[in-house]
């Protein structure tokens, strides 16, 4: 991707929080959503929102785009890939991530960066879907902790992956958690970021403490003061791994990339926040399936262009246009 910020929008911080506040989502009317609740192998629930193109005469390929943390189908990223869909003859799936969709799950569990068991089930029905409905095929894209899911899903599937998805695609993933984790634990992130993610978490936390009482302290869950504390009370414990260094460590999706074995992209801005320049995937660290973009600008998703106050068209059209020359 060539992207060279404007000049009115500078450094990766403003980047990266002018895009999702005030950047036009849509070229013309927002997009449309039909939700879907589908039941998952455990008996929980997950909700699918769909953005479909107006054409019904023709087959068209569904892009599943999976959120970053605390995302939604309302995320900024989400509708501009909606719009961009509209005009692709595409039709758009967001899966929300358990508690993400605006319902408490039922299950002591939520969500985590590398729950690539859940992207198999969500890509897998989705592959069903597609070939009741003869769709020429489906396409995938993972944003922020949803791109490190999607390429961790990608690297344990191996050769199996290519019975499920034409393509893959990362977008501002964390791919190594440890070095990310660190980076939106200090500083300007620490103030910022962190305090946004945790604003939302925590009350999700304490409701499900509610449904499961005894599930985690809540003393120490309400006083964490940044990601890696909250990992350590709520996030590791309920998904199997010891500690926050164990959940960092094993959810990573970058000792994975070497087993991709399907058409996959990892783009990433070098200056973007969450993301250190130095924990960026390398040439030698990836499988010939993947394709490296590393502009120097951008932010976190950010990616905006034109006149104040700018529009997100840019990253959704580059992404969905290497994704669809995977169709042939």
């Amino acid at each position: 991707m060539q992207y060279a910020s404007p000049w009115w929008l500078p450094g990766g911080h403003l980047q990266t929080i002018w895009p999702a506040l005030y950047s036009r989502r849509y070229a013309h009317a927002p997009a449309v959503w039909r939700r879907e609740r589908w039941t998952t192998p455990d008996q929980d629930f997950v909700d699918v929102d769909f953005c479909e193109s107006a054409r019904a005469d023709v087959a068209k390929p569904l892009l599943v785009l999976f959120h970053g943390l605390e995302g939604s189908s309302g995320s900024h990223y989400a509708q501009a890939f909606a719009d961009w869909a509209q005009h692709h003859q595409c039709d758009l799936a967001v899966p929300h991530f358990r508690g993400c969709s605006g319902s408490l799950n039922l299950g002591p569990r939520a969500y985590h960066s590398g729950d690539h068991e859940e992207i198999d089930f969500f890509l897998r029905k989705f592959k069903q879907q597609a070939d009741m409905n003869q769709r020429p095929g489906v396409l995938a894209a993972g944003v922020s902790l949803g791109g490190n899911a999607l390429m961790r899903w990608a690297g344990e599937q191996g050769q199996s992956a290519q019975s499920v998805v034409k393509a893959v695609a990362s977008i501002c993933a964390p791919l190594d958690l440890t070095a990310s984790g660190k980076a939106i634990g200090e500083g300007f992130n620490r103030q910022v970021y962190t305090r946004m993610f945790l604003r939302t978490m925590k009350p999700k936390a304490i409701a499900k403490l509610k449904q499961h009482p005894g599930l985690f302290d809540p003393q120490k869950l309400l006083a964490s003061k940044d990601l890696y504390e909250f990992d350590n009370v709520f996030t590791a414990p309920l998904h199997g791994f010891q500690n926050t260094d164990d959940y960092w460590l094993k959810a990573s999706a970058l000792p994975v990339m070497s087993h991709i074995a399907v058409p996959a992209l990892a783009l990433n801005a070098v200056n973007d926040p969450f993301v250190p320049a130095y924990s960026l995937p390398t040439r030698q660290k990836v499988s010939t399936y993947v394709e490296l973009w590393q502009p120097q600008h951008g932010g976190h998703v950010g990616f905006a262009k034109g006149s104040l106050p700018g529009h997100l068209k840019a990253m959704p059209q580059a992404v969905g246009a290497w994704l669809l020359q995977h169709l042939k």
